[in-house]
């Protein structure tokens, strides 16, 4: 058993990580701001699920916003967490180009907030959520952590590659062991309104047209959600160590001097955008009306996750193809997700 901490408890990903933790019987505390980024009610409902699972009794949530660091303070030195999870942040691509703060607040000083109650407790594991969008204009497929990351397209992605560095500094620094996670595309039951699949789910069945960004000439390699949750679950309990045979002269960014790794997860399997959007029609047994327009600031043409590094760290595969996925997704959005 080990006591986490779990920030965006009420998110997407992070209440299912919760959930699993409860159920290996982990103790966890769970902090998410509630904010009304989407509807807040989706949230709750999470919480409530989480409630409803096995070993609730080892689960506290508290509601605080990250940037808060008098709140974050007290909520760490009364619990001691051993095992930071920080899935806390402002998501979204497009969003960064009309409200830029909410990501500095969060992604920034947030996120500044956590690795210092880290240094001070002197927390043995901090997993961090990073994004394949760090990726930015490199068009060298897949992705491999060792690519270059120096040019993102968006300040979503710019904070998301700010928190590797700053994790990277606090390692170096004082020892923090920690690692971050590049997320590719993640969906299924639960998942976020502002994302694709939420969004093309919701207007295939209303009957109104999907909008379909660089004439639909796009790849995404989608993850689903249990895929994501077995490997962050993975990585909590295996620590990075300090590099010992780093070449100075030829850094690998991926791995260090300091006790600090960066991972990709994902499915390794990219899809074209409308042969993903077949899929979701065929599990929803409708037709979709399509409009199509031109490529979205930020937005890249292309995902492709080499997970190569992850299945040496923790033995990691995905085990759901897109098919079985969107059919999980498609099953649940028909029972509940329509709601939201």
């Amino acid at each position: 058993m080990k006591k986490y901490l779990i920030t965006g408890a009420a998110g997407f990903i992070g209440s299912k990580v919760v959930e699993e933790l409860l159920l290996k019987n982990h103790s966890v505390v769970g902090i998410d701001s509630l904010n009304n980024y989407y509807n807040p009610e989706l949230k709750k409902q999470r919480l409530r699920n989480i409630q409803n699972s096995k070993n609730n009794n080892n689960w506290k949530f508290i509601e605080c916003n990250i940037k808060d660091a008098v709140t974050l303070k007290k909520i760490f030195y009364d619990f001691r967490p051993e095992i930071v999870i920080n899935l806390a942040a402002q998501a979204g691509v497009r969003y960064s180009i009309i409200n830029p703060n909410a990501y500095i607040e969060s992604n920034l000083v947030g996120f500044a907030n956590i690795l210092e109650m880290c240094r001070q407790l002197k927390i043995e594991h901090l997993l961090y959520a990073s994004s394949s969008s760090v990726y930015g204009a490199n068009r060298k497929m897949p992705y491999d952590e060792n690519h270059s990351v120096n040019h993102p397209i968006s300040l979503y992605a710019a904070t998301k590659r700010s928190n590797e560095l700053m994790a990277h500094s606090y390692s170096n620094l004082y020892g923090l062991k920690s690692t971050g996670l590049r997320f590719f595309t993640v969906y299924g039951p639960w998942g976020r309104p502002d994302m694709a699949p939420m969004i093309f789910a919701k207007s295939i069945l209303s009957r109104e047209p999907i909008k379909i960004f660089n004439d639909g000439k796009m790849k995404r390699d989608f993850t689903f959600i249990d895929d994501i949750v077995k490997a962050v679950c993975k990585c909590s309990l295996k620590y990075p160590e300090s590099n010992d045979k780093f070449d100075y002269l030829n850094p690998e960014p991926s791995t260090s001097f300091a006790p600090h790794k960066i991972f990709n997860i994902g499915n390794s399997s990219p899809i074209n955008l409308l042969e993903f959007i077949e899929i979701l029609e065929n599990a929803l047994g409708i037709r979709a009306k399509k409009t199509f327009s031109p490529l979205q600031s930020g937005d890249v043409l292309e995902t492709f996750a080499n997970t190569k590094k992850l299945k040496e760290w923790i033995n990691y595969e995905p085990t759901t193809n897109i098919k079985n996925g969107v059919k999980k997704f498609a099953d649940w959005f028909l029972k509940t997700g329509y709601k939201y």
